[in-house]
């Protein structure tokens, strides 16, 4: 009997020390959970001192987090475009804007922005201002920059030129100008030819300004960027006319003023360009042209042939006695 008895008691004794065991093994894991047991602290101490300022990361904003494209210089330039790089080294933009310094000693970067993008997208041409894929006012802008002084350029934005979408470039190579003075692509008359085309007929007619023949250029004449006359027409420093320029006679001033002259301009009686008649008149009967004015109606103030004109026999030209049309300083007629 007491065989028996001894083992349940040993099996009894040791159940109990395991679960004595588990128990404290659970209160310690819920004092430390708890901090049960841990030192309060000091109501008198300083709570600790929030990292300084620097140890902060500074805030990037979108725009600093992207570098700004750098200037690389003309030689970087030239390592792909050397055929553009050759022709304007032979330019005037190359004396002004890489020789002797240019606005920032930028050379090809000048016109074209800065090109470090340009260069690090391996030639990608949104990152670099491509003037062949900008519009007129865009391009025409950029040129002003550096050519907006002047006289020549004073009414550019305004010119007619301008308002057709005729960009600074459609006459102008920077890099492979085939006339020096100004870069043009082409020479005149051939180059204004491109879109003139009615004034280039003109010119063949039997009467015309010798502009063919290279006695006189367009640009003499017209100032192909802009002035605030019509059609762009140059004028003296007296604002007189163009054509005073070359036919210093007919200029006056004069005592008896042919009111044309100064009111309408020669192109009241004269095609600029070329035309059929002597003298590049609108009419080739010199007659219909002055009745056109001295007529006994009441639309113009000049005074009407006298009824002893006989437009049909010995007076069938007016300047074979009013020979002094454009102005006399010796009689109110303009006889010689």
């Amino acid at each position: 009997m007491l065989n028996r008895v001894t083992p349940m008691l040993a099996n009894s004794r040791a159940s109990r020390v395991l679960l004595l065991s588990v128990l404290c093994i659970c209160l310690l894991a819920i004092a430390s959970a708890t901090g049960y047991g841990q030192q309060a602290p000091d109501k008198g101490a300083q709570p600790p001192s929030p990292p300084p300022a620097s140890a902060a990361p500074p805030a990037v904003s979108p725009a600093a987090s992207s570098e700004a494209p750098q200037y690389v210089g003309a030689q970087t330039c030239k390592a792909c475009h050397e055929d553009l790089y050759n022709g304007w080294e032979k330019s005037a933009h190359w004396q002004q804007t890489y020789k002797e310094g240019g606005i920032a000693k930028h050379g090809c970067e000048d016109c074209h922005g800065p090109g470090s993008a340009h260069v690090a997208g391996g030639g990608d041409k949104t990152k670099i201002f491509i003037f062949g894929e900008h519009s007129t006012k865009e391009i025409n802008a950029r040129c002003l920059t550096c050519h907006a002084s002047g006289a020549q350029h004073m009414n550019a934005i305004n010119s007619e030129h301008s308002k057709n979408n005729v960009s600074c470039v459609s006459c102008h190579s920077p890099h492979h100008g085939k006339e020096s003075d100004f870069l043009l692509v082409k020479s005149q008359p051939e180059l204004c030819y491109g879109c003139h085309l009615q004034q280039k007929a003109q010119f063949d007619m039997p009467f015309h300004h010798r502009v063919n023949e290279g006695l006189i250029q367009c640009s003499d004449c017209h100032n192909v960027h802009g002035t605030v006359k019509p059609h762009q027409v140059r004028t003296s420093s007296t604002q007189d006319a163009v054509c005073f320029k070359c036919h210093t006679d007919k200029q006056g001033p004069f005592v008896f003023e042919h009111a044309p002259v100064k009111v309408d301009g020669c192109e009241s009686c004269h095609l600029t360009h070329g035309g059929p008649n002597p003298h590049m008149l609108k009419l080739s009967n010199v007659n219909l042209l002055c009745l056109q004015c001295h007529t006994t109606s009441s639309f113009s103030s000049a005074p009407g042939a006298p009824s002893f004109h006989n437009q049909a026999s010995f007076f069938q030209s007016c300047v074979l006695c009013h020979s002094q049309i454009h102005g006399s300083n010796f009689d109110a007629t303009f006889f010689k």
